[in-house]
């Protein structure tokens, strides 16, 4: 690989010890048995990027002809969107592991027979419901007992304002029926900087061959814009506005995903919080829309370096080496929030780690995901023992070096599982996380993969 700039510089590497690492395998608990010091060490990767997966399979799904795929991320959530697109006509090979995914496109959708379930996957719906837009049929969307309490109308009322039609019963959320058709140029101001909406609108763009302007949401993910240019579209982006032109048809293409950087944070606060070693997470994705939880970590004292590489259909791709820090509180501004909105859960526990108090503020929007992520989080960080508060819309920890203990309910959530599975590893902790399987969503084989990192490696 060829390295680029070190954005973080790297300590001296640490003395390596042993670690025997024993996964109780109970349907509920997760228990680490430290003999030695805490080990975490070796050359690791983590499954594909789940925003790059969603995005590649529905875009190879609206194209005509074959894509091919390869480091599709497996999880429940990518099956929830390959499912869906399998009911709109196109043909998808399952999703496996090894051997990437096949996907023939036929360049639009046909209507489906049955309501398109949607699983837990907020991408999953709401860009759907954008591709669903140019199409001239009726679709009822649903998802599971969490989807169906997230927002919709975020991205049903500018589809509306597009010309679709959108049933959903006055209730924000799934269940919900889509009629779409001829659509009309849009200029929207976005109310939250999101990147589900703003993709939602460009793929809407897409499929009824229309204009679309932006304005606001920045610092959110910019996949959408990235795998569009790649194929050829007009999308420009000046002055805190977004601009689409249908230049082109959708062509088939091949993919390499890089590695999740949200998942990468996972094992990375593992290595943060080890007594010894260094880790290397390789091929992983480089999106500076997604990394915004380095600097977090930086200015937490964490020892970290990034290594760039080439780049693969218009992503940055690298390697991210840490090895063991002691870690200060931080102050993170409201502006910071929409860049790792997904990564505040592990974020939150290594505040719980570090010296000090730290504040993340204006993090309203965690109230809307899987769970209500910002409840969720200060009752677990306060029943393993740290003292955690909500204070308006402010998440606010103070550190702590006590042994934590105590049994923590996600809600089903996959990312504030993994934030504890990963504080549960730590020497002397006690953490029973109720439902260690829902990682699955977003990382399958997680806790194989945290029992790893004392291995040394792949």
């Amino acid at each position: 690989m060829n390295t680029g700039k070190r954005l973080y510089p790297a300590g001296e590497k640490d003395t390596i010890l042993s670690l025997d690492f024993i996964l109780n395998v109970s349907s509920w608990s997760f228990h680490p048995v430290m003999t030695k010091r805490d080990r975490v060490a070796g050359t690791h990767r983590v499954p594909g990027d789940k925003s790059i997966t969603h995005r590649a399979l529905m875009l190879a799904a609206l194209g005509r002809g074959v894509s091919h795929i390869e480091g599709a991320l497996t999880s429940l959530d990518a099956r929830s969107t390959a499912r869906v697109l399998r009911q709109l006509g196109a043909t998808i090979t399952p999703l496996r592991t090894a051997g990437g995914v096949t996907v023939r496109g036929r360049a639009r959708f046909t209507q489906p027979r049955d309501t398109l379930h949607c699983g837990n996957s907020g991408t999953t719906a709401r860009l759907l419901l954008g591709l669903l837009a140019g199409h001239p049929f009726r679709c009822r969307l649903t998802g599971d007992a969490s989807l169906r309490r997230r927002p919709m109308r975020r991205v049903t009322e500018p589809l509306g304002a597009m010309g679709a039609r959108v049933e959903d019963r006055g209730h924000d959320g799934l269940p919900l029926e889509i009629s779409g058709g001829q659509l009309h140029p849009i200029d929207w101001p976005l109310s939250v900087p999101s990147a589900q909406i703003k993709s939602a609108l460009l793929l809407a763009g897409v499929a009824g061959q229309v204009p679309v302007t932006i304005r606001g949401g920045e610092g959110s993910r910019d996949h959408t814009e990235r795998m569009l240019r790649h194929l050829g579209y007009d999308v420009a982006s000046r002055d805190e506005m977004l601009r689409f032109a249908p230049t082109g048809k959708l062509a088939a293409f091949d993919l390499s995903v890089p590695g999740d950087p949200s998942s990468a944070a996972f094992l990375i606060a593992a290595s943060l919080l080890a007594d010894d070693g260094e880790l290397a997470i390789t091929g992983v994705g480089l999106n500076p829309t997604r990394t915004g939880y380095f600097a977090i970590m930086a200015q937490m004292g964490a020892t970290l370096a990034v290594e760039t590489g080439a780049d693969s259909f218009g992503e940055p791709v690298g390697t991210v080496v840490s090895q063991p820090s002691s870690l200060q509180a931080v102050d993170v501004a409201s502006d910071a929030i929409p860049g790792i909105i997904d990564e505040l859960p592990i974020l939150a526990c290594l505040a719980a780690r570090a010296t000090g108090t730290s504040r993340f503020r204006s993090v309203a929007e965690l109230r809307v995901k899987e769970s209500d992520r910002l409840a969720l989080m200060v009752s677990n960080l306060r029943a393993v023992g740290v003292e955690a508060a909500a204070e308006g819309d402010d998440l606010v920890v103070q550190g702590t070096d006590a042994p934590l203990a105590g049994r923590v309910t996600t809600g089903g959530d996959h990312r504030i599982a993994m934030a504890f599975m990963v504080l549960g590893r730590q020497h002397g902790a006690r953490i029973r996380v109720d439902d260690p399987d829902c990682a699955a969503v977003s990382f399958p084989g997680f806790a194989a993969a945290l029992g790893r990192l004392s291995g040394g490696g792949q």
